[in-house]
């Protein structure tokens, strides 16, 4: 009796490298991956604030250009505070950081020509107040070092539309991180150190707010350490957990809300971001749930402003306590002292 060769069974080997079997190769590959990693899916981070909403990108595109104008040639620019190792100016809404170096060295003249200038903070496009620049490596170097350390005190202003706050004084922790899309957004506090879909880890975030004016009523006061005076009870602690913003409720009023706010970590958007989540997005600040149109009025910046700065200086190790002038739309929420 002859006996008939039974038919042989490709490999696993063969499977994998055929291209006449993509689906079962996809199965196999996969299958190999989940038996040798024993990793069969990765779950993300969800992100507690909303994506940028569509109409955003127009105005951006909009506003990106014009600022690529201002920035292209040199400008007026106030110097608050000036030696032979860093100067430190007064940015204009609506310009790009690194046109600060040009305009700089116009303004000042000769007496800077020599110097090697660096940037030792950024600050948004749109965002106005101090900046510091180093006129040598020497001082860039240490000062890059005190921004990265954390050990700069700065503040904020910020004029916010939304329903007015139930607290005066808030401390607000949260994670940051961007989203599959690229956009910064705001995480859990327990998602910190965890993975992001580009790769990189929710980081720890944390911002202090208090309220100086609601609907142009109160006193315009000078910054105060609020969180080291022994009065904490009196400050609201806002642990980001829920998805559900604690500045919320079910008023549609928008109130126009002055704030100061500490930030005591250094995140890209962070003021910006804490805002939208606590409910009361930046006037103007259209990524992050702003209005550009105001009691009639359309404005192509947004209401932030880098008021103070307190760091050591870098060589001669004095402390410098600098303040920026105040712009128009915070004199005209509050009276000033």
């Amino acid at each position: 009796m002859t006996k008939i060769p039974l038919f042989s069974l490709p490999s696993a080997s063969f499977l994998l490298r055929s291209k006449s079997v993509p689906q079962l190769r996809l199965f196999s590959a996969v299958a190999m991956t989940s038996s040798e990693s024993g990793i069969t899916s990765t779950v993300f981070p969800i992100p507690l604030t909303p994506p940028h909403p569509p109409h955003s990108r127009e105005v951006e595109v909009r506003r990106a250009m014009s600022a690529s104008a201002r920035s292209g040639a040199p400008f007026d620019l106030s110097v608050v505070f000036e030696d032979e190792w860093i100067a430190v100016v007064n940015k204009p809404s609506g310009v790009y950081c690194d046109s600060i170096l040009s305009s700089l060295s116009s303004s000042i003249g000769s007496s800077i020509s020599s110097c090697n200038l660096h940037l030792a903070n950024r600050l948004d496009r749109d965002t106005s107040g101090l900046m510091v620049v180093t006129k040598h490596n020497k001082a860039a170097a240490r000062l890059v070092k005190s921004f990265t350390d954390h050990t700069v005190s700065k503040t904020y202003l910020a004029l916010s539309l939304g329903p007015a706050p139930d607290w005066c004084q808030a401390h607000i922790t949260s994670g940051h991180g961007r989203s599959k899309h690229g956009a910064w957004r705001v995480y859990s506090v327990d998602d910190v150190d965890r993975t992001l879909p580009g790769g990189s880890r929710v980081k720890h975030m944390e911002t202090a707010f208090e309220v100086l004016s609601i609907n142009r009523l109160a006193k315009f006061h000078e910054p105060r350490n609020f969180l080291d005076t022994g009065i904490d009870s009196e400050v609201k602690s806002i642990d980001v957990r829920d998805k559900v913003s604690h500045g919320e409720n079910k008023s549609t009023r928008a109130d126009e809300v002055l704030m100061r706010a500490y930030p005591k970590s250094g995140r890209t958007h962070q003021i910006r971001l804490h805002c939208q989540y606590l409910g009361l997005p930046i006037r103007g600040d259209v990524k992050y749930g702003g209005v550009c149109e105001w009691n009639g009025v359309e404005y192509d910046f947004h209401a932030l402003h880098a008021e103070t700065l307190s760091f050591v200086h870098p060589i001669t190790d004095v402390q410098l306590n600098l303040k920026a002038p105040l712009p128009s739309w915070v004199k005209e929420m509050a009276s000033t002292i």
